[in-house]
């Protein structure tokens, strides 16, 4: 299967990378990645005989088109995924997850091409701190901020080119990952690297903001078991019950670094920030046969932590810039 991976380069689809190659040796991939701030070679070392690399833009038709005729399946994590920056600047992210994915949807429609499409809980809105419901894929989108709200114009443009075109595609909207190659301006990597380095955790607001966690590598296994076994036009939700305060991560992590478990810091809480995202994965689960890996959080939290202390070389040169920008604004 000759595989098109879109921002390869980042987080997760650097980690999809890895796993393909580990475990689907006869996969051909390809690796398309604009390798802007939060994209780096780095995080696909090692790979460089079994991988071609193209660095592009997904917004570049000519160079999307060349690619995906020359693929089987194309999986598009390429995005725009920080909150924060779409605050400050939405352009990129209407750039990136709009016109990207449509350019994308194009060249699939012309060559027909397999397509997965990769998106986030962040679409349905947030849910309150005491409501017992979950995100499901009938659960009415309600996006507040530039970057779910483009995020959720992908989605929509992916039914409509199902639908009106009869693309093969199938959509998974995840929730909050972690795990290795994460970008340190991210919650979890932000306070792992600060307590490396012996800075105290910072917490936004109270820290009563509830997020539903899975390892990175659980989000790919259940994108492959969609793939093959998803049924074309359909949604699925990714999640691994991992239900968790902010207040409770940063206590967790500072127990793993041997830290009293208030020794952290109060930062004023971001604009919008959505109260409680929670993932109904039933239907990955039943359908599909799936099951996460990662279903103890304190486990894979020390894997990440533990890769963070490895793999210093990999997240050391981006760590300052980083946190000369949260400075500026007060985080």
């Amino acid at each position: 299967m000759r595989v098109l991976v879109t921002g390869g380069a980042g987080f997760i689809g650097a980690n999809f990378v890895h796993q393909t190659v580990r475990e689907r040796p006869e996969a051909r991939v390809t690796v398309l990645d604009a390798l802007t701030y939060a994209g780096s070679r780095a995080s696909l070392a090692g790979l460089d005989e079994a991988i071609t690399f193209v660095e592009g833009d997904i917004a570049d038709a000519e160079l999307v088109d060349r690619l995906v005729a020359d693929a089987d399946l194309v999986v598009h994590f390429a995005a725009e995924s920080h909150n924060d920056n779409s605050l400050s600047n939405p352009w990129p992210f209407v750039q990136t997850n709009v016109i990207g994915t449509f350019t994308l949807l194009e060249a699939v429609r012309k060559h027909g091409v397999r397509y997965h499409h990769i998106s986030t809980d962040e679409v349905y809105g947030d849910l309150e701190l005491d409501d017992p419901a979950k995100f499901t894929p009938d659960t009415p989108y309600n996006p507040s901020s530039p970057y779910s709200s483009t995020k959720a114009s992908s989605d929509l443009l992916v039914r409509a080119w199902v639908r009106s075109f009869g693309v093969q595609a199938t959509i998974s909207n995840c929730s909050n990952n972690y795990g290795p190659y994460q970008h340190v301006e991210k919650f979890i990597p932000r306070q792992v690297t600060n307590l490396i380095d012996g800075i105290k955790p910072r917490l936004y607001g109270k820290g009563e903001n509830v997020r539903d966690w899975i390892h990175v590598e659980d989000h790919n296994s259940a994108v492959w078991a969609i793939i093959d076994r998803g049924q074309i036009g359909e949604t699925y939700l990714i999640g691994a019950d991992g239900e968790k305060t902010n207040l409770e991560v940063v206590q967790q992590l500072l127990v793993e670094f041997g830290f009293a478990p208030d020794d952290f810091e109060h930062v004023t809480d971001r604009a919008g920030h959505d109260l409680r995202y929670a993932i109904d994965a039933s239907r990955l689960r039943d359908e599909l046969g799936w099951e996460p890996r990662y279903t103890d959080f304190a486990e894979g939290l020390r894997a990440t932590i533990d890769w963070y202390r490895a793999n210093e070389a990999w997240w050391r040169p981006m760590k300052d810039a980083t946190e000369a920008k949260y400075a500026a604004v007060g985080h």
